[in-house]
């Protein structure tokens, strides 16, 4: 039976070869300028070759704005676009540019920091002159623009869609439509209007306070958007347009998630609209505007999968264009049922292609895809932090241009010691280059602290990442589970790869007569009771804590850091904070243990060296990891660590696929 994601699909003027989107993700791939770079080109040129057939760069400004994203505003950059188009065409995929406007004055903002800028390099040649007296002058002009210019933004940003006059709205509108003249004449081939941010806020109820035509009733407020997919269509008339139309969804404590959009009922009835003003296709997606990313790209476990297909179902059925769907749609098998059961006519899967560029071309033959943990942190996590877009999965997200898995030259038997991420994934890396492979893993099954990872309350998903491994290896690789090698054994081979992980490392001040146990035992299952205290607040002492808390335990962190769980994902972090505030969690932080004696704890907190003591029942040592020894001495052959064992420091998921990549590429 042929799959539904695979049967192509007409959307305006343009044949999808098949129902695989790539939805807008901001990358950070872009160049300073916001042009297109080599880097962002290999990143979208990889996507097109592993099937995809319709990319969407995320975040295009029509404007020249401070914000790090792509940009297409003046005639010189038309033709990167055109290289972008061009590359893209070469796999059968069409590629659409998402133009959005911010919710700020643009021009106001640049032009304040641009002065400033000015009175900073002013004030640099006259302090270079020796001028102190017009230096301090300059550079005072300099702090004053650049504080007003930020204050300018962040009122703008709750305020601009109701402040803004009319002339403002109407060039707007004409940048962005003139923006699309520009894509059209790049060889670009759809429009996607962003319904969130500017045009989501004066849509929304919550955000609009508008009283002209544009503000009040729901025909007013999607007045504006109308106007500008009329804009677009006069501007660019060959292309496909296509509408983001953000939901704002209610949670199961009755508020809101998200502002930036309209709520179903109103999302629905202006579905109807843009249908009649001739839309090509309309992506139902999460509304945004909250402040916190994870209301849109939710992390696991944060809710159900698929969350926003209900409102999909709903607008599809009063709308003739074709629907797209976005949101948590994690499987293959879930897009396909999607498509069978006729709620959405294209699947968008962002996070998971950055997991696993080739699902289209996997689908077709059958090989297993890896599956995207919605785990937040290597890709919303990074954007947030303004570093670049990857996936903790993925050794080659944003540097597809020069890391590839590269044909070997030469087979070798390869053995790799130890089946958790780091080791798998050399394997992995290994049999595609062409070697011949054989894992080593002394327990009875595969994943490593994968295993323990995945018990703390919403970690379940975390198993896909082993998953995967366990579909895709058997009949390609030797694996020898119950199996610690010999020295014999391992220089029996061409290469070894030693993966041998870590431990829970020894509690580094004085105990007495206590009842210590570490987070590990406890993951894997050792039953505690009475009073708990977790030492270390680090991300495994945070979930264990959750963990014991959720079953019925009194449980306290300590934590010598002013911050419990400071690696932890910012989308995770309020779940976790709301779960320790539902189970009365107690957390000490900036505490420092000096010693443990009959199951008190002796500390001192650090602000106020005042001295703290914790009774306790049981005490959990979630002090961190260390790596384990392997005594090398003996083996003849060439070999490499990765992984835990391969560093001063223990090695979290990204650190540990990518130092098995790299060990395995380079053999």
């Amino acid at each position: 039976m042929t799959s539904k994601l695979l049967q192509p699909i007409q959307v305006g003027n343009l044949t999808f070869k098949n129902r695989i989107m790539f939805p807008p993700l901001t990358t950070g791939y872009e160049e300073r300028d916001g042009s297109i770079g080599p880097r962002s080109l290999a990143f979208y040129t990889r996507l097109a070759k592993g099937g995809c057939s319709y990319i969407v760069i995320g975040d295009v400004a029509p404007v020249r704005t401070a914000s790090p994203t792509p940009k297409l505003y003046d005639e010189s950059q038309i033709e990167m676009y055109k290289k972008l188009a061009d590359a893209l065409h070469e796999y059968d995929c069409k590629v659409a540019l998402q133009l959005f406007h911010p919710e700020y004055d643009v021009q106001g903002v640049g032009k304040m920091i641009m002065e400033a800028g000015i009175a900073g390099q002013l004030a640099a040649k006259a302090k270079a002159a020796n001028d102190l007296e017009e230096a301090e002058k300059q550079q005072k002009i300099c702090d004053e623009l650049t504080k007003g210019a930020y204050a300018k933004l962040h009122h703008d940003m709750q305020h601009f869609v109701t402040e803004a006059s009319v002339e403002q709205l109407t060039a707007i509108k004409n940048s962005i439509a003139q923006c699309a003249r520009k894509a059209q004449k790049a060889g670009i081939d759809a429009i996607e209007i962003h319904g969130d941010r500017l045009l989501g806020s004066l849509c929304s109820t919550v955000l609009n306070h508008r009283t002209d035509n544009y503000g009040g009733s729901l025909e007013n407020r999607t007045r504006y958007a109308l106007e500008v997919l009329q804009a677009i269509k006069e501007a660019a008339p060959s292309m496909m347009v296509e509408y983001k139309l953000p939901i704002i969804t209610v949670n199961p404590d009755g508020s809101l998630r998200g502002k930036g959009g309209l709520l179903e009922d109103e999302a629905v009835e202006f579905a109807k609209m843009l249908d009649a003003a001739g839309i090509d296709m309309i992506q139902v997606a999460q509304a945004n505007h909250t402040g916190n990313m994870g209301d849109t790209i939710p992390p696991m476990g944060a809710v159900p999968y698929n969350w926003t297909l209900g409102a999909c179902e709903k607008v599809k059925a009063v709308v003739s264009c074709p629907v797209a769907t976005v949101g948590r749609v994690v499987s293959v098998e879930a897009g396909e049922k999607i498509l069978e059961d006729g709620t959405a006519d294209m699947i968008g899967y962002g996070r998971s292609l950055l997991t696993d560029p080739d699902i289209a071309n996997k689908v077709e033959t059958g090989e297993c895809i890896r599956e995207c943990l919605n785990c937040n942190k290597g890709c919303v996590d990074a954007i947030q932090s303004r570093r670049y877009l990857s996936c903790v999965l993925n050794a080659e997200n944003g540097d597809e241009e020069t890391i590839f898995i590269k044909p070997c030259t030469e087979t070798k038997n390869v053995a790799i010691v130890g089946a958790g991420l780091a080791g798998l994934e050399a394997a992995r890396v290994a049999y595609k280059r062409g070697h011949t492979v054989t894992v080593f893993e002394k327990s009875d099954r595969l994943g490593g602290q994968i295993n323990i990872a995945s018990v703390p309350p919403r970690k379940d998903e975390i198993l896909r990442s082993v998953q995967y491994y366990e579909k895709f290896l058997p009949g390609k690789v030797d694996i020898q589970l119950n199996h610690e090698p010999t020295m014999e054994e391992l220089n029996g081979f061409d290469h070894v790869i030693l993966a041998i992980g870590a431990h829970n490392m020894d509690l580094p001040m004085p105990v007495e007569n206590s009842n210590v146990v570490s987070s590990w035992d406890i993951l894997n299952g050792q039953e505690v009771s009475g009073k708990c205290v977790v030492l270390g607040g680090g991300l495994v002492g945070a979930e264990t804590a959750e963990y014991l808390a959720n079953k019925g335990l009194e449980v306290s962190i300590v934590e010598m850091m002013d911050k419990i769980a400071a690696q932890e994902s910012e989308t995770v972090l309020p779940l976790m904070e709301a779960d320790f505030k539902e189970h009365n969690v107690q957390k000490f932080v900036n505490t420092r243990v000096s010693e443990i004696k009959d199951n008190v704890i002796y500390a001192v907190n650090t602000k106020d060296e005042t001295n703290v003591e914790i009774a306790s029942d049981t005490i959990i040592n979630a002090l961190g990891s260390k790596k384990n020894v392997f005594d090398d001495s003996k083996l003849s052959v060439p070999f490499t660590y990765v992984g835990d064992c391969s560093g001063e420091r223990t090695a979290d998921i990204a650190s540990a696929i990518r130092t098995g990549y790299k060990a395995a590429n380079e053999i």
